[in-house]
Formats: C-alpha cells, structure tokens, sequence
C-alpha cells in the first residue's frame, strides 16, 4: 500500500513539474516575448533537470527519470525561445 501512495504522490509531482511550464512557453510562442522571462532563473532550472535526469539514471529510478526528462524538454524550449524571442525580437 506505502508504493501505491508513494507512486501516486511521485506521479502527481511529475505531472505538477512538466505541466507548469506549458503556459509560460505557449504564452512565449503566441506572443513571440519572452522578455519577462529570466535567462538566469531558465539557464539553472535547465541545469537541475539535467542533474536530475542524471541522478536518475545513475540510481535506475525510471520515475525520476522519465519525469524529469519531460520537465527537461519543456523547461528548456522556454529557455530556447527566451533566447529566439529575446526582448521581443521575434515579434512579426
């Protein structure tokens, strides 16, 4: 019963960390902005996924690790497009 409430509760996390960067990011794309957005505060959110993915391979947690490599990818398409839509540059 404890791995069913620690699963649950581990899922929930997962989902929480990788949906939480979906309006930020199509917010950035629709308005092609990302000036509000922390180049320093993306870079090192960017830097603990990695580490995490990397934690997670090492000890073979695939939760840890398949979680962290989904918020990986989404955090670091906001950082790429703070750096395509830099200021507002990309706007049409």
């Amino acid at each position: 019963m404890s791995d069913l409430i620690a699963n649950t509760v581990g899922s929930a996390a997962a989902l929480c960390s990788i949906t939480s960067f979906i309006p930020q990011a199509y917010k950035i794309w629709r308005d092609r902005d990302a000036s509000a957005v922390s180049l320093r505060t993306y870079a090192l959110t960017v830097t603990c996924f990695v580490l995490w993915v990397i934690y997670g391979v090492m000890t073979q947690a695939w939760p840890v690790t398949v979680a962290n490599s989904f918020a990986l990818v989404m955090a670091a398409i906001v950082l790429t497009m703070k750096w395509r839509f830099r200021d507002g540059a990309g706007r049409a």
